[in-house]
């Protein structure tokens, strides 16, 4: 008895929190109008980002471009037998006012076996935020799609330090164009200019 017990109050707390965690995410998506600028419908599950230096991604927080300068890890609830693609796009680009070449594709990963990112095919390295000064906070988009199975992308490879081949993306065009459906998780973050921005300019290849 004590067991079943036990076993219930388990599944009855990772119920809610799971629920609550979809509440939030539906609230923030919808405010800060992730839905319907990049996406249709929000994800049934948040996608757990951090940076290596601990920064967290918390459902529109804001963080800087130097803390979010390095590649971050990225899980979700995955099926080990399936593969996932997982985006990153800015819809704000040049500014949120005037999103002329959005969106920016900043991150793509397809092929990823269960949410082991490392062991994925890598279409487009990861690039951080360079939002321009003056420009306010970008909203920056993590999206985890399920796949029905291996893909083979026709996409040009991008280098973490390219710059061409990222403007004008749209995640619900490439969702459309690889049969991926809706995102099954994702969070975001905001982030606006501070001088690692000038850095990364610097690094930048056209």
């Amino acid at each position: 008895m004590y067991i079943k017990i036990t076993c219930l109050l388990i599944f009855l707390n990772v119920y809610f929190v799971n629920s609550t965690d979809k509440e939030a995410l539906k609230e923030k998506m919808e405010k800060e109008q992730v839905v319907p600028n990049v996406i249709d419908q929000v994800p049934e599950h948040v996608a757990e980002v951090q940076y290596p230096g601990g920064q967290k991604v918390d459902l529109g927080n804001e963080l800087t471009p130097t803390q979010v300068k390095d590649q971050p890890t990225i899980t979700w609830p995955a099926d080990s037998n399936s593969y996932y693609t997982v985006l990153m796009v800015d819809p704000d680009a040049p500014s949120r006012k005037e999103p002329k070449v959005s969106e920016v594709l900043h991150w793509s990963v397809g092929n990823v076996p269960g949410n082991d990112v490392a062991k994925g095919e890598t279409l487009a390295g990861y690039r951080g935020s360079g939002p321009p000064q003056g420009t306010g906070l970008h909203r920056y988009i993590f999206l985890v799609y399920k796949q029905s199975g291996k893909i083979e992308f026709n996409e040009q490879r991008i280098d973490n330090l390219t710059r061409t081949g990222r403007l004008n993306f749209s995640a619900r065009k490439y969702a459309e164009k690889y049969n991926l459906g809706q995102p099954i998780a994702g969070n975001f973050y905001q982030a606006q200019f501070d001088e690692w921005v000038l850095e990364m300019q610097k690094l930048t290849k056209a």
